[in-house]
């Protein structure tokens, strides 16, 4: 298994450093694992003057999965926009054609005082949701700034096709049929014709999984009900900037952004595994980051690309154990519960597994 390790900017190294050490487990255990570190973001600007160099984009081409740590920091704000460091991520997903991004919002039952909403609430929060990455208004063209009538416009485009919406819908409708058979498609198809398109090729795509129960939510409503009544969601899929949004939303259910894994996967289940969450670069250094959603990634990168689910499962269970001991990292520490440090809490979950 040849892996692209891409620590990024901030937290990022922190972070990525205690996910290898769970690597570095299974590897001393006999696993081929092949690790090599290439810069990204602001890391990769630094290094070569592109957020994403020509050595790391061959790198992650040719490797069979991408760990990402995060990337961005102010430093970096007042870079052309082609420069700064959020680019190379959109542009790593756009190359490797990472066009379905899974997003779990799991709430450990430990951890339920640490969410935003009442423990009755979020008790037993189980969500996945699965995001188009690579269409939607952050790629649509044209796009930009321009002088119209004497003042600055700015416009985008929202921009699907339907071979587009139809990938990442047999996506989701693949892991609906594995999780409870419920599928909610979330659009705004009362007021946008991409979402018209959506709604209508998610509604054909439904016949192929006849046992799955699809719903239709509109995006207000839908992040309306994830607050209200988060629980009757279970398999949600939705388009690019509607997902962002949604799955930023989600993870505060869980107690704490630090906590959410994600993956993107091309049409073969190779992945880029990253947590959620951004570079914190008010944190970067001090060894206080939370390395769980880090960990909990490279989890989803034995469950989703090598199809290992023993090692997922042994991967995860540890998480579950060290949480269940009562170690925490600052975000997500209550009163009674033991803090540890960033790397603190890697060596408990590799003394776990």
């Amino acid at each position: 298994m040849k892996l692209a390790v891409l620590p990024g900017d901030g937290i990022g190294p922190e972070i990525v450093a205690q996910a290898v050490k769970v690597l570095n487990v299974l590897k001393s255990e006999g696993v081929a694992i092949e690790m090599e570190t290439a810069p990204i973001g602001g890391a990769g600007y630094d290094a070569a003057g592109d957020p994403l160099p020509e050595a790391t984009l061959k790198l992650a081409r040719e490797a069979d999965a991408v760990l990402l740590g995060a990337v961005g920091g102010p430093q970096y704000d007042a870079l052309d926009r082609p420069l700064r460091p959020e680019r190379g991520l959109l542009r790593i997903r756009k190359e490797l054609n990472l066009f379905a991004n899974l997003r779990p919002a799991l709430l450990y039952p430990e951890l339920a005082g640490a969410s935003s909403l009442k423990p009755e609430v979020v008790s037993g929060l189980d969500i996945m949701i699965v995001r188009e990455l690579t269409g939607d208004v952050y790629f649509g063209q044209p796009r930009g700034i321009e002088i119209r009538n004497g003042e600055r416009v700015g416009f985008n485009t929202m921009l699907y096709s339907e071979s587009e919406v139809r990938r990442v819908a047999h996506v989701a409708f693949g892991i609906a049929m594995k999780r409870s058979k419920k599928l909610c498609s979330v659009e705004k198809a009362n007021v946008l014709e991409c979402s018209e398109l959506w709604k209508t090729v998610m509604i054909e795509v439904s016949k192929d999984y006849p046992e799955v129960e699809l719903s239709h939510m509109y995006v207000d409503n839908a992040a309306m009900q994830m607050i209200k009544w988060p629980k009757q969601f279970d398999t949600m899929v939705t388009g690019n900037i509607f997902g962002d949004i949604l799955s930023d939303a989600a993870s505060m259910l869980s107690g704490s952004i630090g906590m959410l894994p994600s993956a993107s996967l091309d049409e073969h289940n190779k992945g880029m595994y990253e947590p959620i969450h951004g570079s914190a670069p008010d944190i970067a250094g001090k060894n206080l980051a939370n390395p769980l959603a880090t960990i909990l990634s490279v989890a989803m990168m034995y469950r989703y690309t090598f199809a290992d689910i023993a090692t997922a499962d042994r991967i995860e269970n540890a998480v579950k154990k060290v949480i269940a001991q009562g170690y925490r990292t600052g975000d997500i520490w209550t009163e009674g519960t033991h803090k540890v440090s960033c790397s603190e809490m890697g060596d408990a979950v590799v003394k776990a597994m």
